[in-house]
């Protein structure tokens, strides 16, 4: 495969940082809506479903998104989701209701279920191998740093007005033209290619499943952070737009620095045994989290889930372009992104309810309980498939090349 010229990637790249603006860019406006529509019923739960109705749209649009990326091609689908992305964004700066404002977060929904869909397929077919590794690390580095400056300006704008965080969804109108100029539509549709992709590359749906499963878990429990956390910060007493902006640009600078060392920790040990890890972080931050008492000890236990989550998206991420095959590839991109944002929506249904009864401490407590479960079940994945390559490498008819690749 050829070296891709540093216009694509860098290209795609700010397309990846795209998903995250979606979120935290409005976070530290979420108390101010919930006053500002007190009248409206159940505004406690709507408040909160500014930040995560897009999910439950990306759910419903993203296996859609990769059916169609996969039959007519990725890049003008892809352009069309920005423009959406960047108008249905913005729509906040002047919804006069609620329900209003809910409308055009659903379509920006569906304009980052084919974004994310899109930009994952893509990464499988421009990059092969430990090209991939590293811009994968690169891609979830990028997507975190922007995840802190977006939400350290949306703080700081949500502390003039909460309408001006849905200014910033602009940017996405100076990344469509770089996406219509260096972006290339990649080749698929050839014949001999597409047959031996049929012929050795079966589907592993078992395996696609079990993805879909462990992002969907990882996501709806550390999305409380950003769903609950200025919520935390006002029950500490430290709330200021600004301030939970700071947290949780902390919160994502932790997991960009893990991203940036992805490739090189990938190159030493399997894809299994990085999540296993990243999962124990994130759980040993949640614990952490639930013991914090005030500000230096809350963004203390902030960063080690951080640099947990750096390290796990990129790994399930990787692992899902492994298994999936070229003709399949958009519509498995789409299934995960699908049970990613399903967990982002369901995060503050369960966990509201769930605080509003017993505290954030014992919610905090019980989600570092889950986290570390999920990492032992991880770590044991990875001795069996240690043991099961280490088995077919010693027998002269085992075939070690799919182990290589994903121990």
């Amino acid at each position: 495969m050829a070296e891709k010229s540093p216009a694509l990637k860098i290209t795609l790249l700010f397309v990846a940082t795209l998903t995250i603006m979606a979120g935290t860019t409005v976070v530290p406006s979420l108390p101010a809506i919930e006053q500002t529509f007190l009248s409206t019923p159940h505004v406690e739960i709507m408040s909160r479903m500014v930040l995560t109705l897009p999910s439950v749209f990306v759910a419903l649009c993203a296996p859609l998104a990769g059916m169609l990326a996969d039959r007519f091609g990725r890049k003008r689908l892809l352009l069309g989701a920005i423009l959406l992305y960047s108008l249905s964004g913005m729509s906040g700066l002047f919804s006069g209701s609620l329900a209003g404002l809910l409308v055009g977060r659903a379509f920006l929904g569906v304009a980052i279920g084919a974004i994310m869909t899109i930009g994952m397929a893509l990464a499988g077919d421009y990059f092969e191998g430990s090209a991939r590794e590293r811009y994968l690390g690169l891609q979830q580095a990028f997507t975190q740093i922007g995840g802190v400056v977006f939400v350290v300006a949306g703080g700081l704008l949500a502390d003039l007005h909460w309408r001006a965080p849905f200014a910033v969804y602009a940017v996405a109108l100076l990344i469509l033209p770089a996406a219509l100029f260096f972006l290339t539509e990649p080749a698929r549709n050839d014949k001999r290619t597409k047959t031996a992709d049929e012929q050795v590359a079966p589907v592993n749906w078992l395996m696609v499943a079990v993805l879909a499963l462990a992002v969907f878990l990882v996501n709806a429990l550390f999305y409380t952070v950003p769903s609950q956390l200025p919520f935390f910060l006002r029950e500490l007493g430290l709330f200021s737009g600004s301030l939970a902006g700071y947290a949780i640009g902390i919160f994502n600078l932790a997991g960009a620095l893990a991203a940036l060392n992805f490739g090189r920790l990938r190159a030493w040990i399997g894809v299994t045994a990085l999540i296993a890890g990243g999962l124990v972080s994130m759980a040993a931050g949640f614990a952490l989290l639930a013991l914090a008492d005030g500000l230096w000890s809350m963004l203390s236990a902030l960063a080690v889930v951080g640099l947990g989550l750096g390290v796990v998206m990129p790994g399930i991420i990787s692992a899902t372009i492994m298994i999936a095959p070229l003709r399949l590839r958009g519509r498995i991109s789409g299934i995960v992104t699908a049970s990613m944002f399903l967990g982002h929506f369901v995060s503050p249904l369960a966990s509201q309810p769930w605080i509003a009864r017993f505290g954030f401490a014992v919610a905090y407590r019980d989600i570092a309980g889950a986290f570390a479960v999920m990492a032992g079940l991880a770590a044991t994945a990875a001795v069996f498939q240690r043991w099961s390559s280490a088995r077919k490498a010693r027998s002269p008819a085992g075939d070690g090349g799919c182990a290589r690749d994903g121990a």
